[in-house]
């Protein structure tokens, strides 16, 4: 047999031009519907071009090699689009050739084995990884915009917007696609799937679909029922792992799943798994981004409504299994949809968090966003739960634990679904993106577009508050709970303003029984912190306003990593109507101060400074500072500190050593027992 030739993979021109010069290791990286070229030495005279067959295989096994096999000879010309192909390239050196090796823009993405058979026998030449690819007209998640591919596609770091509706907050992360080892642990995950395990040949077939890949993704990220990566835990306890809010970046918990055999890491909540999702969707090279939806709906029965019960003293109610969470985040992939046609293409919701089986497992998405503005919720796939997940209605009962009677207090149609956020492309800006989800609450359209989704799911529109009529709240009475100070800080007493108006133009007189709750940011009460109660007699149109105060006492033991309260207070008519008036507060952190002290450059050290001061007037134990930035450190790095006493700060001081020029994201995340993961990230220039 004659011996293999020796291959020249060509991987930084190729990388150049394929936009995957960023990816690791000496594998050649490409992308689908594009040229690749490669050099062949024959340590002889070379053979005639036309005698030579190229054959290209994929996937994990010898089985599936032998049923993804195609071959393909050297044509004069560069073959369609829809084919593999080789045409040889410019005049080689004597014993060598030249070759342009094309995909198609339908080839399934992973790694491929290149073989090449002469008269003299066939040889294996190696391995290549193929991607999508945005850059290609053909490829089904062409992207035409190259600032959006920047930031879509090659970015590896970004922010993640959190908090509450009227308290919006970024947490930067390092989503990391091109770190050491991400690429080749996005591609197990596919071969992990409950899909390729069902039928290995039809599942590596079907990765030239980004639909099919998004969904098998979002279905993976999750542990729930395919040993994914993460597993969820919104319990406000997380011992047996790591907090959802101490992590960072992606990067740590790819590696963390891979190296532990696979096995689930511990815990994640959405921002989490959308961050996750993310970095496995770009690095396959599909663009990417992620969407916070702040007060959404979690509709589980695809009524359009959201139910929430309270007992007569005002403590919320575990009894539905709807809730609406402060925030929730999703994912949007950008490919077109021909199943469903061409004005459906575009960006794609995908949700890796488990919230409801789709098809039998927690899986979601893809769902057009076109779809989910217009109405279209019997498209596939998942549009009602997202759907309802902007545009739900709100109940409010009151429910009688003895009795079991229900009474229903209130229902509002307009909260549902506020400043729907991304990154701003090249920025750190918030992006307001809720009129890509729904047309203005209450216009004409926006009230078709519901009645048009009731019908498609076969609501009774009559019963469904929302043909979007008036809200039904208590005629006679409105009220709000609010944070007197507009940035309420852990550590320190939380003040209360209680404000009443009578709206009728008679005097009512009323008892407000008002409790208040550590909460999960989904909403789940975890403890009670605080209750009291107020007999009130309000004169014809009066409005009266009460200071309430929660101590740092009360609250201290029971606050979630989420920081946040929710206050309540079920208002008592003397006519024996009820209203419900609630009020979620979110404290602030103290927050750490990061320095760069000097200018970055590729190769050399460069000293990072952290400053934290402990506001308290007791001392702060168990200090951690965790660090970490792709190219900026190779790991997660951790720093553990001393004690603080009252009032006093501490310095910390590590080094980073930037391997890339180039901007690049470093974030730290500081612990001790009395605050958890106060967060800070700073973006750094590295200079060649």
């Amino acid at each position: 047999m004659a011996a293999v030739p020796k291959i020249d993979w060509k991987r930084k021109a190729n990388g150049s031009a394929h936009h995957t010069e960023q990816y690791p290791g000496t594998e050649l990286v490409v992308r689908r519907a594009q040229l690749f070229y490669i050099s062949l030495a024959f340590g002889g005279a070379a053979p005639a071009p036309g005698s030579l067959t190229f054959t290209v295989e994929t996937g994990s096994t010898s089985a599936l090699h032998e049923k993804t096999r195609v071959a393909f000879g050297i044509s004069s010309a560069a073959p369609s689009g829809g084919s593999w192909g080789a045409v040889q390239d410019s005049p080689a050196a004597s014993g060598s050739l030249n070759i342009a090796i094309s995909s198609p823009a339908s080839a399934a993405i992973g790694r491929y084995r290149l073989g090449i058979k002469t008269t003299a026998g066939a040889s294996h030449l190696g391995t290549f990884v193929l991607l999508f690819n945005p850059w290609a007209t053909g490829d089904d998640v062409f992207m035409g915009n190259d600032a959006e591919r920047k930031e879509y596609v090659l970015s590896e770091f970004g922010v993640v917007f959190v908090g509450s509706a009227n308290r919006i907050s970024s947490l930067g992360w390092n989503f990391g696609q091109f770190q050491d080892g991400i690429l080749d642990i996005c591609l197990a995950i596919l071969d992990r799937s409950l899909s390729y395990r069902k039928d290995p040949t039809a599942d590596v077939r079907r990765r030239n679909d980004p639909k099919y890949v998004g969904r098998v993704l979002s279905a993976m990220v999750n542990s729930n029922d395919d040993r994914g990566v993460l597993q969820g835990n919104w319990s406000g306890n997380y011992s047996g792992g790591e907090s959802p809010s101490s992590w960072n970046g992606s990067v740590d918990i790819l590696r963390k799943w891979k190296d532990s055999g696979f096995r689930p890491v511990l815990y994640g909540q959405c921002w989490v798994f959308a961050g996750v999702l993310t970095t496995v969707l770009r690095c396959l090279g599909i663009a990417a981004r992620v969407i916070s939806n702040f007060n959404s709906a979690h509709d589980t029965d695809r009524s359009l409504t959201v139910d929430e019960y309270y007992d007569s003293s005002g403590n919320p109610l575990n009894i539905a299994s709807d809730s609406v969470w402060n925030f929730h985040v999703w994912n949007e992939g950008w490919f077109v949809r021909p199943d469903l046609g061409s004005q459906f293409n575009g960006w794609q919701i995908l949700d890796a968090t488990p919230q409801e089986r789709s098809t039998g497992i927690f899986q979601c998405g893809p769902a057009s966003l076109t779809a989910i503005k217009e109405g279209d919720v019997d498209l596939n796939y998942d549009c009602p739960f997202v759907y309802a997940e902007v545009n739900a209605d709100r109940v409010t009962w009151t429910y009688d634990t003895n009795t079991g009677k229900k009474t229903k207090v209130y229902s509002e149609t307009k909260t549902i679904g506020q400043n729907t956020s991304t990154k701003a492309v090249g920025s750190y800006a918030r992006q307001d993106v809720t009129n890509n989800y729904k047309y203005p609450e209450g216009s004409e359209k926006e009230r078709a577009v519901f009645k048009k989704a009731s019908e498609k799911l076969n609501l009774n529109t009559f019963n469904a508050i929302s043909a979007k009529g008036p809200d039904a709240v208590n005629p006679n009475l409105s009220g709000t709970l609010k944070s007197k100070s507009p940035e309420p800080k852990v550590g320190q007493d939380v003040d209360l303003v209680f404000t009443l108006k009578n709206l009728a133009s008679e005097a009512r007189s009323l008892t407000a029984k008002m409790t208040a709750w550590s909460i999960v940011y989904n909403g789940k009460p975890i403890h009670e912190v605080w209750k009291d109660s107020l007999a009130v007699t309000l004169g014809p149109q009066e409005e009266k306003k009460f200071p309430l105060k929660i101590s740092y006492a009360e609250y201290q033991q029971h606050l979630t990593p989420d920081n946040m309260i929710r206050a309540i207070a079920l208002c008592q008519l003397s006519e024996g109507t009820e209203a419900v008036v609630e009020g979620d507060i979110t404290l602030s952190n103290p927050s750490v101060t990061l320095k760069v002290l000097g200018q970055a450059k590729v190769d050399q050290p460069l000293k990072v400074e952290v400053v934290f001061t402990n506001p308290l007037n007791e001392e702060v134990k168990d200090c951690v500072l965790q660090a970490e930035g792709s190219d900026l450190l190779a790991e997660k790095l951790k720093l553990d500190a001393p004690p603080l006493q009252a009032k006093q700060s501490t310095r910390l001081e590590f080094e980073v050593k930037p391997s890339k020029s180039g901007t690049k994201q470093l974030l730290v995340n500081f612990s001790c027992d009395k605050f958890q993961d106060i967060k800070a990230f700073e973006p750094i220039n590295v200079s060649a």
